[in-house]
């Protein structure tokens, strides 16, 4: 599981925005500038299920499921390379029925299923974005640390 620290910015009964500092995870994902967190380069407020029923100024800890996101990963990374290359194979097995340069023919259906791919992953983004495991969720509240000092009620 991917975890993050971050401070409740606003909450309500159902939902709290949690405000993040960018951490080294997010330095290597191709998709930072783009995963609808905020505008700031080192901050970024996440959206999550108030589960724990945080209040604003809440320090929590944000996670991740490992599994969706390899699951992100290879539909977004893998998926368009095995369809070129099989658009590529089908198309050099065909060039000849056709009567077509093999080489020709080979990219043609490489690019036309590469681009396909991209249709795929557009049409599939909408229903990914709308599922749980493929959220962020509050792992937990943290506890402030005990100053020592006498608290008066």
């Amino acid at each position: 599981m991917i975890t993050e620290n971050g401070i409740v910015s606003q909450a309500d009964v159902s939902t709290a925005w949690v405000k993040t500092i960018r951490s080294g995870a997010c330095e290597g994902c191709s998709s930072r500038e783009s995963c609808g967190t905020s505008h700031n380069a080192k901050e970024m407020i996440v959206m999550v299920k108030n589960t724990l029923g945080v209040e604003k100024g809440d320090q929590v800890v944000i996670g991740l499921e490992s599994k969706p996101m390899i699951v992100l990963s290879f539909f977004l990374y893998v998926f368009p390379i095995l369809l070129l290359i099989t658009g590529a194979v089908i198309g050099d097995s065909l060039a000849p029925a056709l009567g077509m340069n093999k080489s020709f023919c080979a990219m043609i259906l490489g690019f036309s299923f590469f681009g396909a791919a991209f249709l795929v992953i557009r049409r599939k983004q909408a229903t990914l974005s709308q599922k749980e495991a493929f959220k962020p969720f509050l792992v937990r509240k943290k506890s402030l640390p005990d100053s020592g000092q006498c608290r008066v009620s």
